[in-house]
């Protein structure tokens, strides 16, 4: 798969810099698109541009993306049409979740009262800084507690003995990442919602690193006690937008900010403002690639082809991963960060040169095509625990379905050179 249909499918293959065809590392922070994808996204713009709900025909074909999205997005997460809820992008969703839950509980021992003084919020170390800021926030308007979860650097992966120390009577949510977006690690979200669920505590899921790499069931993570899930297009070849997976009675129960007249039905009632028809057409546009890569008869229902698809993308992903985890430890001056390839992980993989900026590192694999990224990712806490938040933070490396392992060899000999550089 990685050297063949879903190659050809990306234009952005195709670039060449310094004599060198691109090979793109960088699908942690966005992964490329597919030609179908910005198809639809101009198709949508130059054909059915309208304002939804007027008894115009491009209004209706305007209803119909966004209907035909909420189908692709439940599809893809296991989920109803009215669970998902479209957004610009996760932080954002987040964000104004939080503060609908800080208006009013929906559930639990709180339910119907505001968050409020000693009510407590539980985050983790490994988290993306988009799933600790909206619930800081929350907790500071509050006045409720925010407590961290550790996590093992020496594995990791979070430290699930403290995890489970923090929780008691006075939680009212905990938000987890399912993939850890700087090291690759996949926390089992079941296994934090269920001693959750006890407390009676919400739990919300940050799935926007583990969507690209493993296929969803929101109903079985619903029956393990998770609430609420995010994830976003770009991450999966798709476009800049986001979607939240809720419970649906938990939707109709949100104390939201709305505009009064605006739809007050489940799930319109959790969007504000106009939704972006271009990129809901794209994110169906990349969850239907998704699903080609699974093969099979179209006719077939999508979940099933989809099923296939990540299949695919995870067998060629984890030999990937193995192939750069492996390379890059073998090379004198370079560490690696997360856990191996024989445990729960994404084909992300994080690593410093002794000597070397990541910036410089990241600059002079990109002058050899080789396009890495370098910072925290915000990742905060997690580059602060490993001491290199100061220095720049890692480089990153992420191998997405059209990662070849000739462009995993590309980057650890780019590697090697940095560090023979250094």
């Amino acid at each position: 798969m990685t050297d063949g249909l879903a190659r050809d499918a990306f234009p952005a293959l195709a670039r060449v810099h310094n004599g060198h065809p691109v090979a793109y590392f960088d699908g942690p922070g966005g992964t490329q698109v597919p030609r179908a994808v910005a198809d639809a996204v101009a198709d949508y713009l130059l054909h059915h541009n309208a304002t939804a709900r007027w008894a115009t025909p491009t209004s209706r074909e305007t209803d119909a993306v966004i209907a035909g999205a909420r189908a692709a997005a439940a599809d893809l997460l296991g989920a109803r049409p009215e669970e998902i809820v479209f957004g610009h992008n996760m932080t954002t969703l987040a964000f104004h979740l939080s503060r609908a839950l800080g208006r009013a509980l929906p559930a639990g021992p709180g339910e119907g009262r505001p968050l409020q003084a000693g009510d407590e919020v539980v985050v983790t170390e490994l988290d993306h800084h988009a799933n600790v800021a909206p619930w800081q926030a929350l907790a500071d308007e509050r006045g409720a507690v925010l407590r961290t979860a550790r996590m093992d650097a020496a594995t990791g992966t979070l430290d699930w003995a403290h995890f489970a120390s923090l929780l008691g009577p006075r939680t009212r949510l905990v938000a987890v990442n399912a993939a850890c977006n700087a090291l690759g690690t996949v926390t089992d979200v079941a296994r934090a919602a269920g001693p959750a669920r006890h407390v009676g505590a919400l739990v919300f899921v940050d799935a926007v690193h583990w969507a690209p790499h493993a296929l969803i069931d929101v109903g079985t993570l619903a029956r393990a006690g998770v609430d609420f899930l995010a994830c976003s297009p770009y991450k999966f070849y798709g476009p800049h937008a986001g979607i939240l997976w809720g419970r649906a009675e938990l939707f109709a129960a949100l104390d939201v900010p709305r505009v009064a007249p605006s739809p007050d039905t489940v799930p319109e009632r959790v969007e504000t403002g106009t939704r972006n028809h271009e990129a809901l057409a794209g994110t169906t546009a990349a969850i239907d690639f998704l699903a080609s890569l699974g093969g099979g008869d179209p006719a077939e229902p999508r979940r099933t082809r989809l099923a296939r698809g990540y299949a695919r993308i995870h067998a060629a992903e984890q030999a990937l991963v193995a192939r750069m985890w492996d390379g890059l430890r073998a090379v004198a001056g370079v560490t690696v960060y997360g856990p191996p390839p024989d445990l729960p992980r994404t084909p992300t993989v994080s690593f410093t040169v002794a000597g070397r900026h990541p910036r410089d590192v990241v600059a002079a694999a990109a002058a050899e095509g080789v396009f890495l990224s370098h910072g925290d990712f915000y990742a905060a806490t997690v580059a602060e625990r490993y001491g290199v938040r100061v220095g720049g933070g890692f480089v990153r490396a992420g191998a997405a379905c059209y990662t070849s392992a000739d462009e995993v060899d590309r980057l650890v000999a780019a590697a090697r050179r940095s560090a023979q550089d250094a």
